[in-house]
């Protein structure tokens, strides 16, 4: 199983929301742009070989990290994912120029489906989806709202898209360090068909193993590695 930290980055530096996404309680972690490139360079020589970057405030249309974000991608010496904002074939576009990894989209995925295997078939192996789910429902617009949909509805609107992959973070777990959703997990990639990374409420390798075992090919890892909780070369350890 893959290991990717997480950057998630809101007015050029790098944070972690409250729980459950809570923006209004929000730490610093990285606090400017040269900071937040040493924090990436730190993940990549602990041996991260990819990161996913989230432009917070382009994903709640107040703004953007473009130029940090456009920095990472060029300066970590790693695959770097960008997630947040990614609303567009222009956007996913840019970022695949510029030279990320993979573009992974969210609300527009929610949204758009028909636009999601669009893009996906525009850049074959590049896109992904991302499902944030927020009691039992996917959450858009930086998880401020719902969609009246279900995870399993949401997810055969997906089948038509040729992803390379799917990123699902359940919100509900997200920053508690109270462990994974196993059965979002497991509900998950029994129908995604295309590989899974997990996010959401890791807290400790114990957390890491679980995660591998219910079948995710990559686990998302953001305040457990930033507070030291986890050790990233011991969760090195563990992967494939």
């Amino acid at each position: 199983m893959r290991i990717v930290p997480a950057l998630d980055l809101r007015d050029g530096r790098v944070v972690r929301l409250g729980e459950h996404g809570n923006f209004a309680r929000q730490r610093a972690y990285a606090d400017g742009p040269d900071a937040a490139v040493a924090l990436a360079s730190r993940y990549v020589e602990a041996g991260a070989r990819r990161l996913h970057v989230v432009d917070l405030d382009a994903a709640r249309s107040s703004g953007d990290n473009r130029e940090l974000v456009g920095r990472l991608v060029r300066e970590a010496r790693a695959e770097v994912q960008v997630s947040g904002g990614v609303r567009s074939a222009a956007d996913a576009d840019r970022w695949i120029e510029v030279g990320a990894a993979a573009v992974a989209m969210g609300t527009a995925a929610v949204r758009d489906p028909a636009l999601l295997a669009r893009v996906a078939r525009r850049h074959p192996g590049r896109v992904l989806a991302s499902l944030d789910v927020r009691g039992g429902r996917p959450a858009v617009s930086g998880w401020g709202e719902v969609a009246d949909l279900t995870v399993a509805e949401m997810l055969a609107r997906w089948q038509a898209a040729p992803l390379a992959g799917l990123v699902v973070t359940s919100v509900d777990r997200d920053g508690t360090l109270a462990g994974p959703d196993l059965a979002l997990l497991a509900a998950v990639t029994a129908t995604a068909g295309v590989p899974v990374t997990y996010s959401g409420g890791v807290g400790s390798l114990a957390d890491v193993r679980a995660v591998a075992t219910a079948g995710a090919a990559a686990v998302i890892l953001g305040r457990a590695l930033l507070e030291g909780l986890v050790g990233l070369a011991d969760v090195m350890a563990l992967s494939s």
